[in-house]
């Protein structure tokens, strides 16, 4: 008897067999006919996430090395951010529309286990106190951070940000990067704006001090679709 997984994988092969009758995948595209390409491609039975993914040529041991930031993508994610707010007053936040918002019960439902949230947002004087979770929120990427526009004394702009697109990332320890830049039912026309967008703000994030190759190689693709590489006059001058 098959297991659900062994159908699951099989289904996947099918998918991925089509997926690479469509074009080369050793080739490097354009943004433009990437995004042709992976419409081309089978689609699940959801609505997937659209990523760009990047490696980068920088050291991820060396902390002036790291590379972490925000975009606003023109047309946004197409994905339903919650939005939890640290701040001495919860209704203004909520009415600004964050899903969840308080200070010293929303600590304590984190340290019980609790967290359910995509993105967290604080004040300023909010952070003396969300210090205290950082072991929880640093690893999961949840922390506030004034350099991702997280933390901030206009607590309402930085929630209508995020619920907008403003999508964040970060490097990990192998140099690797995904920025999400749609959904796959997008119009071909707004992934490519995204791209562009997200693809316009890491040129702008090269280390001061570092003198190698920047960028090693970017890929689009869908969440159950191959990687379609995208060419390297794209990123070779950055």
């Amino acid at each position: 008897m098959r297991s659900s997984s062994d159908k699951f994988m099989k289904k996947s092969s099918k998918r991925y067999t089509k997926a690479l009758e469509v074009a080369d995948l050793g080739n490097g595209y354009s943004v433009s006919e990437a995004i042709e390409v992976l419409k081309k491609m089978p689609k699940a039975k959801f609505d997937e996430t659209v990523v760009l993914s990047v490696h980068l040529g920088v050291d991820p041991k060396q902390s002036d090395q790291m590379v972490r930031g925000t975009v606003s993508l023109p047309h946004g994610s197409g994905r339903r951010v919650k939005v939890l707010a640290f701040t001495d007053d919860p209704a203004g936040a909520l009415a600004a529309g964050a899903d969840e918002a308080g200070l010293h019960d929303i600590l304590q439902k984190i340290n019980d286990g609790w967290l359910d949230f995509d993105v967290a947002v604080a004040t300023t004087s909010a952070m003396k106190e969300v210090r205290s979770a950082a072991r929880i929120l640093g690893p999961r990427g949840l922390m506030p951070n004034p350099k991702t526009g997280t933390v901030s004394d206009d607590l309402p702009s930085a929630i209508q940000a995020v619920k907008a697109g403003r999508v964040e990332f970060k490097m990990d320890k192998t140099a690797n990067l995904a920025i999400v830049v749609g959904k796959r039912s997008f119009e071909g026309p707004k992934l490519v704006e995204n791209c562009d967008m997200a693809i316009d703000v890491l040129s702008k994030m090269r280390p001061t001090d570092f003198r190698g190759k920047f960028v090693e190689s970017m890929t689009i693709a869908g969440s159950m679709t191959p990687g379609i590489r995208l060419s390297q006059k794209i990123f070779g001058k950055f």
